[in-house]
């Protein structure tokens, strides 16, 4: 069993930061492809996937879809062979209701989402980005496993709706997917499991996590110090081809840890200034005293302080490597191209 690249593959949230780059390098790989978008006339939100349909003629087909809305994915997922589903939010402050703005999307979208599969006689494999959230909530989680290393058989246990939402919804869109390929049975089901994503991004937006992040590093928001937090991350670009890997080999099975390296705060703001000395980023952890009196003014809680500063990850790698043969970018280059990107883009001002 293969795909079939006279049929399409749908990738659900087309216009985001990685669902660009899947769509991208599956035009390039030559696949026919279909993407949802919230709505087709939010041109400048879809203006890099537009881009991609003058460059791929006939190749690139776009559909309005709506993750509250059942059967809204019905008509682009008929006649599929593969859907990758990627749409979910991701942001981790400014939530005034969790259960609306993060957990019913994330997990009411995989819902209508998996049904609208269900009731397709086409599809055969279901890709789905999950996360790293969704086998860890707080950095601290990692004393309570087995030699201190995360690996795909851990679960998140620790997020609720009130502390670490997004975490939680990942964790619960996730189990909502395992669950609907079990009592259905009539397509087979990977997910892949992302760190940190960083990297170039293919749009100018400016509302993503991982863009908003290196902006304010970039542009000097911590330039007198930053929390002493560690991250487990992966190129985008990685992650977008662990996705189209998972998609062409059937015999990938279950949940993919995809972390390249794991870095602090700090180490970010390093290697950055290594070939951007005239930025003004960050040459210091601020001591955690500061933090308690700061973070709640950023929407940060004392809660997530102490579960967090401080903590190191480590995650395992090593099964996305031999179950999809990825090699992963080395991170400097992720950080290096992510802020040449913004700075070409004009959203970071180049310094001369």
């Amino acid at each position: 069993m293969g795909l079939d690249k006279n049929m399409p593959i749908l990738v659900t949230g087309a216009s985001g930061y990685l669902a660009s780059w899947i769509v991208k390098d599956l035009l390039e790989d030559g696949y026919q492809v279909r993407g949802t978008v919230r709505s087709t006339k939010a041109f400048a939100k879809i203006a890099h996937l537009t881009k991609l349909q003058e460059k791929h003629p006939g190749k690139l087909d776009l559909y309005e879809a709506d993750l509250m809305k059942p059967g809204s994915f019905n008509e682009a997922v008929n006649g599929c062979q593969v859907v990758i589903h990627t749409a979910s939010p991701f942001f981790i402050s400014k939530i005034k209701d969790a259960q609306k703005q993060l957990i019913e999307p994330a997990q009411q979208g995989t819902r209508n989402v998996l049904q609208a599969v269900n009731d397709s006689d086409t599809v055969e494999r279901v890709v789905l980005t999950s996360s790293c959230a969704a086998i860890y909530g707080d950095n601290i989680d990692v004393e309570l496993v087995e030699g201190g290393v995360f690996t795909e058989a851990i679960w998140n246990t620790s997020s609720s709706l009130s502390h670490n939402p997004y975490s939680y919804s990942k964790t619960v869109a996730e189990k909502t997917a395992w669950e609907m390929q079990k009592e259905s049975g009539k397509w087979t089901l990977t997910t892949i499991n992302p760190g940190f994503i960083m990297g170039p991004s293919l749009s100018d937006r400016t509302d993503g996590t991982s863009v908003t992040y290196m902006m304010q590093l970039m542009n000097g928001q911590f330039k007198s110090g930053v929390p002493d937090l560690h991250f487990a991350v992966v190129d985008v670009r990685d992650v977008a081809r662990a996705h189209i890997l998972a998609a062409e080999n059937y015999r990938a099975s279950g949940r993919h840890i995809c972390v390249s390296d794991h870095k602090t705060f700090l180490e970010f703001g390093q290697i950055l200034k290594e070939e951007f000395p005239k930025y003004k980023l960050p040459t210091k952890v601020a001591p955690k005293w500061l933090l308690y009196i700061m973070g709640p003014m950023m929407g940060i809680t004392w809660k997530f302080l102490n579960k967090n500063i401080g903590y190191r990850l480590n995650f395992d790698n090593s099964y996305i490597k031999e179950d999809l043969g990825i090699k992963f970018t080395p991170f400097k280059k992720t950080l290096i191209d992510h802020a040449n990107q913004l700075i070409k883009s004009g959203l970071i001002k180049e310094k001369g």
